[in-house]
């Protein structure tokens, strides 16, 4: 095979599937809007079904819907027919996938589900088919060929399968209202979760670990102090504990370029006044921002009344992977 056929046969695969993916289009219908109405208003899950790549499908659908604020579990046809069906509560709603309609698993496990008196929606590539007939309502994912050469192979159908599974999702999530803080909380290990979560109290350096020094400490105990809590500088603070500047190691660095007599020096003679600080409740992302603003990579925690509570490095923030993608 000639990398030209090899080539020639992805773009026909690809072709066939954005086909079946565009059908779609004009099957977006009444069924359709009741579908999203009826999940919408249900106190319980949604329970979807389907045997092999059908039920591949439906675990992916599974997985998005409850990323985007839509319960939803798995439920395995002949798992059900010996005890599963246990996980169904008459409030939730039961998508049933086939691509003929007729799969016999799935038509073995309606009757059950009837008995329990669920809403079913069939997600189906025929609409004459048994398990439409029995579904109140019906969701056309029929394709004219698959991209299997023997149009075997669910492929082109899978596909709009899972597209009709995206909208179904979709269309649900905007009527929810779903927010960007909302998936947050749903995500909190992602990047996009942490961005939109975490806070500077969850990892700011606090307690002993926080580098501090009087005004009136002198030279070399402020060297101590950065040099053992290992943040590259150290707060400066006042007889009342509030914040009166910063030290870093880049002050003692541009102090020794200068010819002056530095026993006599106080931690007040060479830190930096009114240093860059954040309160403890503000978003770990913002943090970042501000610090790459204006090019530091320390920010000192304070409350209300200027006390240092704790100290962020820009080390640890990158490291949490909150740079925006």
């Amino acid at each position: 095979m000639s990398i030209e056929s090899i080539i020639q046969k992805a773009k026909e695969v690809i072709c066939k599937e954005a086909e079946a993916v565009s059908g779609l289009m004009d099957r977006i219908d009444g069924d359709f809007v009741r579908a999203v109405e009826v999940i919408y208003a249900s106190k319980g899950r949604v329970i979807l079904t389907g045997m092999g790549k059908s039920g591949l499908i439906a675990r992916k659908i599974v997985a998005t819907m409850n990323s985007t604020g839509t319960p939803a579990i798995y439920l395995h046809p002949t798992d059900a027919l010996h005890g599963d069906l246990g996980m169904v509560r008459r409030e939730d709603v039961v998508i049933l996938i086939s691509k003929s309609g007729n799969t016999e698993e799935i038509i073995n496990l309606i009757p059950l589900l009837k008995r329990l008196n669920v809403v079913m929606i069939a997600m189906v590539g025929n609409k004459k088919s048994r398990v439409a007939r029995e579904c109140k309502f019906v969701l056309d994912v029929g394709v004219k060929e698959e991209a299997c050469p023997y149009d075997l192979a669910p492929t082109a159908s899978s596909t709009a399968t899972l597209v009709m599974g995206d909208a179904l999702s979709m269309a649900l999530l905007e009527l929810r209202g779903f927010t960007k803080e909302d998936f947050a909380l749903l995500h909190p290990g992602g990047s996009l979760g942490k961005r939109l979560s975490l806070r500077i109290s969850e990892l700011m350096i606090k307690g002993e670990d926080i580098p501090v020094v009087n005004c009136k400490a002198s030279l070399k105990d402020t060297i101590l102090e950065i040099t053992s809590k290992r943040l590259g500088m150290t707060t400066v603070v006042d007889d009342d504990g509030v914040l009166a500047g910063i030290i870093t190691d880049g002050d003692l660095r541009r102090l020794l370029e200068k010819t002056i007599s530095f026993n006599s020096l106080r931690a007040v003679d060479i830190m930096t006044r009114n240093p860059k600080t954040i309160k403890e409740d503000y978003l770990a992302s913002f943090a970042l921002q501000y610090m790459e603003n204006f090019k530091i990579t320390s920010l000192i925690v304070i409350d209300a009344a200027s006390h240092p509570q704790g100290v962020v490095h820009l080390h640890d923030l990158v490291k949490l992977g909150l740079q925006a993608r």
